[in-house]
């Protein structure tokens, strides 16, 4: 691993295993990130003999810290309950023992969403901001993050936020994929959002909204029509957050 790398991040998703050794002072990846097709079986011996073969590529030390993106709740020493993008056989499995095992080595492994909206704080559009941040993601689904001066609060599931009798889940009536779908305009999408965050508003009072996936590279486009009174900006990360988050976090971990 280059020496300008002190972490290492994976992030696991339903398409993609993507991996990289990353810079803590930059916040940003030392080396080309390096990204592998989730098995199409995709169950926890597949997916944890890639993470291996990445670390083994990158030629991973032992004393860097490693840090796992993972597309579920995490909580340690606990068997996953819950899978929605990855095969069903990850039900009952403690998943940092699956992966510490296979890597030969210890891991941390953290929520996906939990990793990015802490590359955010940490390196991003959140950097320096005190009180309550809550991270965004909105693509396939909502997914949500809460950092309340630097520290996380895990597993968050907002995205599925009761907005109504009619609409029932949040991410239902109003992530990216919704609005594809039903082929909204930025500016009617935007009025769902306000829903959305509207009511996030009301229950946790934050101090700022960030706004991730990859629609919020074309932000100008709905960003500004979303009426709530805390500010609302869009994520720098994008697709480095996951990566760079989950090295971070592993960063903190590590005795």
């Amino acid at each position: 691993m280059i020496e300008t790398a002190q972490a290492f991040g994976v992030d696991i998703g339903g398409s993609g295993i993507k991996a990289a050794p990353v810079d803590l002072v930059k916040g940003d990846f030392a080396e080309p990130r390096l990204k592998i097709l989730t098995p199409e079986v995709s169950t926890p011996d597949a997916v944890a003999k890639i993470v291996k073969q990445q670390l083994d590529h990158f030629e991973v030390p032992e004393s860097a810290p490693v840090g796992i993106a993972f597309p579920a709740p995490i909580k340690p020493g606990q068997k996953l309950d819950f899978m929605a993008n990855l095969d069903q056989s990850w039900i009952g499995v403690d998943v940092t023992e699956v992966f510490s095992e296979a890597c030969g080595r210890p891991v941390v492994v953290v929520n996906d969403a939990d990793a990015a909206g802490l590359a955010e704080v940490q390196y991003g559009a959140a950097k320096g901001q005190e009180g309550l941040v809550i991270a965004t993601t909105l693509g396939t689904g909502i997914g949500t993050a809460l950092i309340y001066n630097g520290q996380l609060i895990p597993n968050t599931e907002l995205g599925h936020i009761i907005l109504s009798a009619k609409h029932l889940d949040a991410e239902k009536y109003a992530s990216s994929a919704v609005r594809e779908n039903e082929d909204l305009g930025y500016k009617k999408w935007a009025k769902r959002l306000t829903k959305y965050y509207g009511l996030m508003e009301k229950y946790f009072n934050p101090d700022l909204f960030t706004v991730g996936g990859g629609v919020s590279r074309v932000s100008e486009k709905f960003l500004p029509y979303v009426d709530i009174k805390t500010p609302i900006v869009p994520a720098k990360l994008r697709n480095q957050a996951g990566i760079v988050g989950a090295a971070y976090y592993a960063s903190t971990k590590q005795q």
